[in-house]
């Protein structure tokens, strides 16, 4: 499995030579914001690191530089567009050679120094450079890259989400302790899964980014990373797998010690290269299986999941880079104009789902649910897989939620609303007991906790305990008059509890 991770690897950095493809032949519709763009440098002091070219021996606190694009306000008439050059400048600054004169970076890269490659560096995207943030709130998009690669590589995609109202936040894939990975091992992908998880933090340091609606996009080894991330973290709301290791190496996240299935509980879809041909396999030493096999997918049980395979796309052409600088295979790769297309179909099921699930629109929900012919997508060029999960029971947990959301306020109609959807659901007695107690005896809450102790005896009415502690909840908010007459109420359906004789001795007396 590892061999595969890392002839995929090999695959996409060695042969990145000659690009064919350009930024306008992918033809995305942007949105109606305006794209800024922004990168910086920040540290997690929780972890220590080495540059190691620097060749010192003491370390520092772990680097994280951050690229962040994110919808934009008005843009003054003199700031020009970014260029494809100024993306690759962060390259080199993530590859720690900042110095390196920007002439060198096709030489130093992988990246021949042709005329074609010069043309790509020159192009222009759509991103403003250090502009003012729009206003207003945005969901929030972590993007972790494939392995050992820049936080720019999907600079494309990325752009094409913010102009439609997303804040995107990306960092290198890197090492534990250093810029490079042990090999697609557990640490490997335990340290990104860390790294994505600082971002999401540092997402809170933007005003206008919204903390609720956070979602993960994985490309490659990142796409095995950010699963982990997401059993770990419940602040991500949905992911995105773009041909995410999830599908090849999903024996790696099961060694870790965070990895629990039942976890992956957020909408999840995943989309994937077309089969690698026999010739390919035979001569790379792929295992066939790979082709059909996704035990991840069939193992999820509470997810709402979708698996597409695109026809017309290998692995390295679900990046921007990949689709401007990677040397075609002629073995199995489809011409310029088939990749490009395939592009575009990626970045917009990437954009319609997470409308659907961080947007909640139904128009994209109904794109995503629908078989890509009925989308108007020519038929054999995407193939698509839902999996509905089973109805989860409805639990106290989720009753509480719910109830919370309205202060506890009008709780006999809300339990109403819920028997029509759950005609088995259960609120037990001695939960809403509970929980009443607890709000009660929070000075700021109490007035919330006799609601729910009201809706107990509502739900309970022979229950003398419920009466005990409403009671008491009246006793406790000073209303004695109120509290006499629960407490009464309580003897009368068992004459034997003490607590309210003695009680109601003292409040006579």
């Amino acid at each position: 499995m590892r061999l595969l991770t890392l002839t995929i690897y090999l695959l996409f950095q060695i042969n990145l030579a000659f690009g064919q493809a350009s930024l306008k032949e992918i033809d995305l519709r942007y949105g109606k914001y305006k794209v800024g763009f922004n990168h910086y440098l920040t540290f997690d002091s929780t972890r220590t690191y080495k540059r190691i070219y620097d060749w010192k021996n003491h370390s520092i606190p772990r680097p994280i530089p951050v690229s962040i694009w994110y919808p934009s306000g008005k843009i003054p008439e003199q700031v020009e567009r970014m260029k494809v050059l100024d993306y690759m400048e962060i390259l080199k600054e993530e590859e720690e050679w900042e110095y390196l004169p920007k002439e060198q970076i096709l030489n130093w890269f992988y990246y021949p120094n042709t005329d074609v490659n010069r043309n790509h560096m020159s192009e222009i995207t759509e991103a403003f450079s250090e502009t003012e943030a729009e206003n207003g709130q945005f969901p929030v998009l972590i993007y972790a890259p494939s392995y050992q690669a820049s936080s720019i590589e999907n600079f494309a995609l990325c752009e094409y989400l913010a102009s439609h109202g997303y804040i995107i936040i990306s960092s290198p894939s890197r090492g534990t302790e250093n810029r490079f990975f042990e090999g697609d091992t557990v640490k490997d992908m335990e340290t990104q899964a860390r790294d994505i998880e600082f971002l999401v933090k540092e997402a809170a340091k933007f005003r206008n980014a919204d903390f609720d609606r956070i979602a993960t996009i994985g490309f490659s080894f990142g796409g095995l990373s950010n699963v982990l991330a997401q059993m770990r973290n419940e602040n991500i709301k949905a992911v995105v797998s773009l041909d995410g290791s999830i599908k090849y190496q999903y024996p790696t996240i099961k060694e870790s010690s965070f990895f629990n299935i039942e976890k992956v509980d957020v909408p999840f879809i995943h989309m994937s290269q077309k089969d690698i041909p026999e010739q390919v396999l035979k001569e790379d030493g792929i295992d066939p299986k790979l082709n059909h096999n996704f035990e991840f997918y069939d193992s999820i049980v509470n997810s709402r999941a979708y698996q597409l395979k695109f026809q017309s796309l290998t692995h390295p052409y679900f990046s921007t880079l990949g689709v401007l600088f990677q040397q075609r295979d002629p073995r199995q790769d489809k011409n310029d104009s088939e990749i490009t297309e395939s592009y575009h179909l990626v970045s917009v099921y990437t954009l319609n789902f997470l409308n659907a699930f961080l947007k909640n629109d139904p128009v994209a929900l109904n794109f995503i649910d629908n078989k890509p012919i009925n989308n108007g997508i020519k038929k054999g060029l995407v193939t698509h897989e839902l999996r509905v999960p089973e109805i989860r029971k409805f639990t106290f947990e989720d009753f509480n939620e719910l109830a919370s959301d309205r202060h506890y306020e009008h709780l006999e109609e809300l339990y109403t609303t819920i028997l029509k959807a759950n005609a088995k659901v259960q609120v037990p007695e001695s939960n809403l007991n509970n929980l009443g107690l607890q709000l009660l005896f929070n000075r700021e809450t109490s007035q919330q906790g006799i609601h729910v102790l009201l809706f107990a005896t509502s739900l309970y009415p022979n229950s003398a305990n419920l009466y005990d502690s409403l009671a008491e909840a009246y006793l406790f908010v000073g209303d004695k008059e109120q509290a006499k007459i629960n407490f009464e109420k309580s003897l009368e359906l068992n004459s034997q509890n003490q607590n309210a004789i003695d009680r109601l001795k003292q409040l006579r007396e």
